[in-house]
């Protein structure tokens, strides 16, 4: 009996000290910014665990392939935000968590939970020098 107690006990604390790194892992993040881009993909997505995941393309300057920067949604307010601006260019802020065991949290490690609309998406062209005689 006794051993069963010492086996019961051992797994019920691997599962406590398991459950405590996920709850760390989560709420302490490893950085934190803020990406630009254009909206070019959101789903929610996986087979058991369903997690919102996106992408996002972001270009330096025009003409020049986007860099893909893929990300995942945790909070559902910043989902219905994603949802109305897809195409959009958006200002994205995020924070890594890193050394989450499962997908079941997301797909990356970088989680996304606001966002901004770019009001002004109009290139900055300088002006053509003029022809000098």
């Amino acid at each position: 009996m006794r051993q069963i107690v010492m086996v019961l006990g051992g797994v019920v604390g691997a599962v406590l000290l398991f459950g405590l790194y996920i709850l760390l892992a989560l709420s302490w993040s490893y950085s934190e910014g803020e990406r630009a881009g254009v909206l070019q993909k959101f789903s929610k997505r996986g087979w058991i665990c369903k997690t919102y995941e996106g992408e996002l393309a972001m270009t330096t300057v025009p003409g020049i392939a986007p860099t893909i920067w893929s990300f995942t949604v945790r909070d559902e307010r910043a989902v219905a935000q994603i949802n109305t601006q897809l195409g959009q260019r958006v200002v994205l802020h995020y924070e890594e968590h890193r050394g989450l065991p499962t997908s079941c949290f997301g797909e990356t490690p970088f989680f996304v939970d606001r966002i901004h609309l770019v009001e002004n998406t109009a290139p900055v062209v300088p002006p053509a020098p003029s022809p000098s005689r």
